[in-house]
């Protein structure tokens, strides 16, 4: 009785309080009926139904009181502590807070939605739960540092910030891998002069998000951005050295002298030199420098490597993994020359009746392709027969989700690599057409200098057809 007395007067986000709840008297409860969790369903915004939905859909399933304030003064923590475990596993049990109710309806769509099993449904509820009594200031917005930070305690992080970003809770604070590099290389030191700073700041919010404002640009890929700033650390801190507090301060002379620093025909080199251009490009478009001193300045080429073939044997193998994402991607790759991207970002509606339909071409898919490509969705059928992911290829996490696999799915349980294995299919065909630059680049979308790098293999000593293994895959 004293812990039910406790659980009528319990607060939001509140443990029970014993003492206080049985100070003056003590409610009687009929014997056996207080467990109503085995006695009365579930309400309708919990238990996911969707009737709530059906009865008024312009109701709320939370209650209309609840609210989270933008602007909450936030409690400080002077240091951190990890909470006892046994104090959080008793809190956890009878946590019922505003920010689980207010979520329920949420995670109940979600789990419809995308076809989340009840253990998932329950492991964000948890999370949430967990947050909830973690976090200083239970009014406030959520910071998704605060999510990640669940992962000691093994919490459902990726699913959560789904949650909290359709519930409009979420503040995203965490930097991604692009921004926490840009960081270490020109914030951190704290040397780089403010016009700098903000400068640079600028060139990297119009890269990673384009800019739909005159002139315009498209987002460029993270890799590539990251290969920029790897070329634009070094010269920008000999020019903060030198003492320059302004990119506007910046000519032709000292950009050629920053360069000549540089080993040239090097990728360190190459790398300066079109980070440089896009930054002046991107500053001379906004107006914050006078000129551009890349105008007239010439890009070095960096030399590069000749394709070479990989053992069939090796190829032969994945082709015949038991792993059915492998075979289809190996597949994929081998016989019609995709890019890893482009096998990642394949979806299901990409393929019609055999054919793939891929950047405005129409590819007949391979017999090999095909056998591979309905044991894969004979596979992804019976382990995620309720997934709405659209994607081609998923896993255990993408499943719940509408996001592609990542970068190393499903290649980290392969030998070979994405790039690797197309090559071997473009120095294949490259060969066996004699030399014809014009099928290539119609067949694998190759720029007129990509062709070119594969024609030099034709005449090579070492890669004369003669010398090409004879069976293919």
């Amino acid at each position: 009785m004293c812990l039910e007395n406790a659980r009528l007067e319990q607060g939001p986000a509140r443990a029970p309080d014993l003492a206080s709840a049985n100070n003056g008297s003590q409610q009687l409860f009929f014997a056996n009926m207080v467990f109503k969790r085995h006695v009365t369903p579930l309400p309708d915004y919990v238990r996911g139904d969707g009737r709530w939905s059906k009865k008024n859909k312009n109701q709320l399933p939370y209650p209309s009181g609840t609210s989270f304030d933008d602007y909450a003064l936030e409690q400080l923590v002077l240091f951190d502590m990890d909470p006892d475990p046994e104090v959080l596993r008793q809190r956890l049990l009878v946590e019922d807070s505003d920010l689980t109710r207010y979520c329920a309806a949420i995670v109940a769509g979600h789990a419809r939605r995308y076809g989340w099993s009840v253990r998932q449904r329950n492991a964000v509820i948890q999370s949430l739960r967990l947050l909830q009594i973690l976090r200083p200031t239970p009014t406030a917005k959520v910071r998704a540092s605060d999510v990640v930070c669940l992962r000691r305690y093994d919490g459902t992080i990726t699913s959560t910030l789904d949650v909290l970003a359709e519930a409009g809770l979420l503040i995203e604070d965490v930097p991604t891998r692009v921004e926490r590099y840009f960081n270490a290389k020109f914030i951190e030191s704290g040397a780089l002069p403010d016009t700098m700073r903000e400068h640079l700041q600028l060139w990297l919010q119009i890269m990673l998000g384009g800019s739909r404002h005159a002139p315009r640009q498209l987002p460029r890929e993270p890799e590539t951005v990251e290969l920029h700033i790897q070329g634009l650390a070094p010269v920008v801190q000999t020019w903060v050295e030198s003492g320059r507090q302004s990119f506007a301060e910046i000519s032709k002379d000292d950009i050629l002298a920053a360069l000549a620093a540089l080993p040239a025909g090097t990728s360190h080199r190459h790398f300066a030199e079109i980070g440089l251009k896009s930054l002046f490009k991107i500053l001379k478009g906004r107006r914050l420098v006078f000129t551009n001193p890349m105008r007239g300045i010439d890009l070095t080429r960096v030399p590069t490597n000749l394709p070479l073939p990989l053992d069939p044997a090796v190829i032969r193998a994945e082709l015949d993994s038991p792993n059915p994402a492998v075979a289809l991607a190996v597949a994929l790759v081998a016989f019609h020359g995709l890019t890893g991207k482009q096998v990642r970002e394949l979806q299901l509606t990409d393929i019609v009746d055999g054919r793939l339909n891929l950047d405005g071409r129409d590819i007949p898919l391979a017999a090999p392709v095909r056998s591979r490509l309905a044991a894969w969705l004979d596979y992804r059928n019976r382990t995620w027969p309720a997934t709405a992911n659209p994607h081609l290829l998923i896993n255990r996490r993408t499943a719940p989700r509408l996001v592609p696999g990542g970068h190393s799915f499903p290649w980290k349980d392969s030998r070979v690599r994405p790039r690797a294995l197309r090559e071997d299919r473009i120095l294949h065909e490259i060969h066996a057409t004699g030399g014809d630059v014009r099928r290539i680049y119609d067949l694998f979308g190759l720029s007129v200098e990509g062709a070119t790098r594969y024609l030099k293999t034709v005449e090579h000593p070492d890669l004369r057809n003669d010398d090409q293994p004879g069976t293919r895959p």
